[in-house]
């Protein structure tokens, strides 16, 4: 990727929790210039829609657009999303697409009809003790899931990421996952998803974000990565070279990961290796995507 080849740097906190409006969905931004970072809308509470809105409608150009979420599904451990059911999606596109199709009726882009699919909820451990038979990998030495090959390479950076088919516990992304690919399937064709998509030499770029590894590298350890207030936000912005924020609104733990990760991919977006993972081949970048800065 050239240097200077974005000018917007976006982070979103995201969701997956039921209901329409979220105070778990943040969404910050700062630009090229080197300010501090900002709330996009700060006074809103944002919906899912109003996400896929923004990023479809309103997004400014040649931005970098960091979601929080996995992008898609364990894949390389065994071949398939989902084995030994003859409908698994060959590719994170078809994935997207699946998952859409199976939840069109479920409100606020939903998930819950694609986790309580009879086939489908055999791979995922959901709430009241409800672990599907095909959910823990065979012989895994912890009890957080299948991973994908980049969730590997989070633990090698001292990260202690869970699967994405796990939809339990307060370290669960399983369903901001599966929300999220809605949203994904729904922006195709008008901003790429890298590494899913080739890299472009302009316009934006949707990546996956991990905001403890842009906490981290703001002088956060991983077990104290979360943020509640404007003096540690500030500490932390001041490690990646950023202006203090001067916060005209309350912070929590959702707004100050979404300020501190914008600032950090605009830091991040001219490391070319970041964009080269040595463990990324083009089937892992068409199956199971990657989290930008997991290297």
């Amino acid at each position: 990727m050239k240097a200077g080849r974005f000018q917007n740097f976006i982070a979103i906190d995201w969701s997956g929790a039921a209901g329409e409006r979220h105070k778990g969905i943040a969404v910050a931004r700062c630009d090229a210039g080197g300010g501090a970072p900002s709330l996009v809308r700060p006074d809103h509470t944002w919906s899912r829609a109003d996400v896929a809105d923004y990023l479809g409608n309103d997004l400014r150009p040649d931005s970098l657009v960091g979601m929080d979420l996995g992008i898609a599904l364990p894949f390389a451990d065994h071949g398939a999303y989902f084995p030994g059911w003859n409908e698994s999606p060959p590719d994170a596109k078809s994935l997207w697409a699946m998952i859409d199709r199976i939840c069109a009726d479920d409100h606020h882009l939903g998930a819950t009809s694609f986790v309580d699919h009879p086939d489908a909820s055999r791979y995922f451990r959901r709430h009241g003790g409800r672990e599907g038979d095909r959910f823990q990998a065979p012989g895994s030495l912890h009890r957080r899931g299948r991973l994908r090959v980049t969730e590997g390479q989070q633990a090698a950076l001292g990260c202690t990421p869970y699967s994405n088919f796990n939809l339990v516990g307060a370290a669960q992304v399983g369903k901001s996952s599966l929300t999220g690919m809605r949203v994904l399937h729904q922006l195709r064709g008008k901003i790429p998803v890298w590494p899913i998509d080739p890299p472009t030499s302009s316009g934006s770029i949707i990546v996956e974000i991990y905001t403890t590894i842009a906490a981290m590298e703001g002088g956060r350890t991983a077990g104290r990565s979360k943020m509640r207030g404007t003096a540690d936000l500030n500490a932390a912005l001041a490690n990646l070279g950023s202006p203090p924020l001067i916060a005209n609104s309350p912070l929590d733990d959702h707004r100050c990961d979404a300020l501190l990760t914008s600032a950090w991919l605009r830091n991040a977006a001219d490391r070319p290796q970041l964009w080269h993972p040595t463990a990324l081949t083009e089937q892992i970048a068409q199956t199971e995507g990657w989290t930008f800065g997991a290297v």
